[in-house]
């Protein structure tokens, strides 16, 4: 009995943790709902299966708890009850994927009207590129990595002239516009990760990632590396800063392009 009394409170304790905990996602900035759909019923398919499963528990330490005179019956097959758990397994597992999979459906279909902005991740910082009047980002390299070519953009290459460079920390976004993140890493595996958003992808070294999503809230949103990638990991923090088109507009116009940088040196 004190264990059936244990698992009991242990279900109370966790359904009221759940639903009464202040812990929870950040107001969402983003078209991605979906996501949060998906977690949603992931939580309440995997807590109703821990609901039931620890309740029968407790049922059968009660029901079939030792006494005097009873005599245990072993059955060492049920098939009737093995086609039932299967069948409500098979429901479960279906419940679980269906939503995840809608949501990468969208995931991985980027917008034709998306812009595109390039996240660059080294330890440990975050940098930034946009592609300038042609619309195409100029292609880069390794080799061209060094002090006065931090993004190693290759220099012989005439659609990387105008692209606009932010070397800091912190961009600027258009508000209710589809974005095209292109990830890169310089060094090591990144994540770039802002949780308002909820859409994240990997910065591999030697690969070109991407993730979109589309902003819906003005404001400033902490950028976050969710891949440990050295002992300075948790400083590798930066903003992404949502603004009305014309705000966007006006920061875009004040940074420099890769020919410009050049010319300044």
């Amino acid at each position: 009995m004190p264990m059936a009394i244990a698992v009991a409170v242990l279900i109370v304790a966790s359904v009221l943790f759940h639903l009464l905990s202040p812990w929870y996602f950040t107001p969402i900035a983003s078209n991605w709902t979906s996501i949060d759909n998906a977690v949603d019923i992931t939580f309440w398919v995997t807590g109703a299966v821990f609901v039931a499963v620890n309740s029968f528990m407790v049922y059968a330490l009660v029901r079939y708890r030792k006494r005097k005179g009873s005599k245990a019956h072993y059955e060492p097959e049920n098939a009737s009850l093995e086609k039932r758990l299967t069948i409500w397994t098979a429901f479960g597992i279906a419940a679980l994927l269906a939503p995840g999979l809608y949501a990468w459906s969208q995931f991985v279909n980027i917008p034709v009207n998306a812009s595109v902005l390039e996240a660059v991740g080294q330890q440990w910082a975050w940098s930034f590129r946009f592609p300038g009047k042609d619309g195409v980002l100029g292609t880069t390299d390794a080799e061209f990595v060094d002090d006065n070519n931090p993004f190693g953009l290759n220099p012989n290459d005439p659609y990387g002239k105008d692209d606009v460079l932010i070397a800091d920390n912190t961009v600027h976004i258009p508000l209710g516009k589809p974005v095209k993140m292109v990830l890169r890493s310089k060094d090591v595996l990144h994540d770039f990760f802002v949780p308002e958003f909820r859409a994240r992808m990997n910065l591999v070294p030697g690969l070109v990632t991407y993730f979109w999503f589309t902003p819906t809230k003005t404001g400033k949103y902490e950028i976050l590396c969710a891949q440990l990638c050295g002992v300075g990991h948790y400083t590798m923090r930066g903003y992404v800063i949502v603004d009305d088109q014309r705000t966007f507009d006006a920061w875009l116009k004040k940074q420099p392009t890769y020919a410009q940088s050049i010319a300044a040196r």
